[in-house]
């Protein structure tokens, strides 16, 4: 798939050489682009005459994109973890182990962190998602941002190597005859959360995928 860069470069091109927006517009499209990718590139640059196109103020709107995503992937990372800890703390009652019998009084520390923690990082984290989803639905162009796409693949990249440590984990105690219940539930708590912000992104991905070509 074409990069930003290249379309807001050609666009930049086009329009230099007088070429209408609706005639840009039509080409990119005509290209396989989409509609609003091509309005999008083309309301990177304002609509005024001057010999030259005369691109629309960005360093704000980049500065606060990153932030929010920043937020947004931080709040995912909390959330993830203090779930998954919170899971195995109720794993470790349901299925206590006789070799850690004295630790009912970090049981309650991690409880009570990890639901603190999500009590605060979910809102934010509900709340961010809900802002930069209106704001890619107003600008698509908003898409193609740098900061998203690097933490999408950072967050992928994590991601895949849980799900890959669990599945090894999960091997090496099978060959060691070394399932228990607790284990076994444990692997499939990592599996499900991992696994499901793994296909959520490649997913999103995918769809962004799909728009540029359709």
């Amino acid at each position: 798939m074409a990069t930003t860069e290249e379309l807001h470069t050609f666009v930049r091109d086009a329009l230099a050489t007088g070429a209408s927006r609706a005639g840009v517009e039509e080409v990119l499209t005509k290209s396989g682009w989409s509609t609003a990718q091509a309005q999008g590139a083309l309301a990177e640059f304002a609509d005024v005459a001057f010999p030259i196109p005369v691109p629309r103020p960005r360093l704000h709107l980049d500065a606060r994109d990153t932030f929010l995503y920043f937020v947004l992937f931080s709040t995912l990372y909390v959330s993830a973890y203090h779930f998954g800890n919170l899971i195995f703390e109720f794993i470790h009652r349901a299925f206590p182990d006789p070799a850690f019998g004295a630790r009912a009084a970090y049981v309650q520390s991690a409880v009570r962190w990890s639901l603190a923690s999500l009590i605060i990082a979910v809102p934010v984290f509900l709340f961010v998602s809900h802002r930069t989803s209106k704001a890619i639905q107003d600008d698509p162009a908003k898409r193609g941002s740098k900061a998203r796409r690097w933490l999408t693949y950072l967050t992928l990249s994590i991601a895949s190597v849980v799900l890959i440590g669990d599945f090894i984990t999960l091997v090496y105690n099978l060959l060691s005859g070394e399932l228990s219940p607790r284990f076994i539930l444990k692997v499939l708590t990592v599996a499900f959360i991992a696994g499901g912000i793994f296909i959520y992104y490649l997913w999103d991905l995918r769809a962004e995928e799909k728009g540029a070509a359709s």
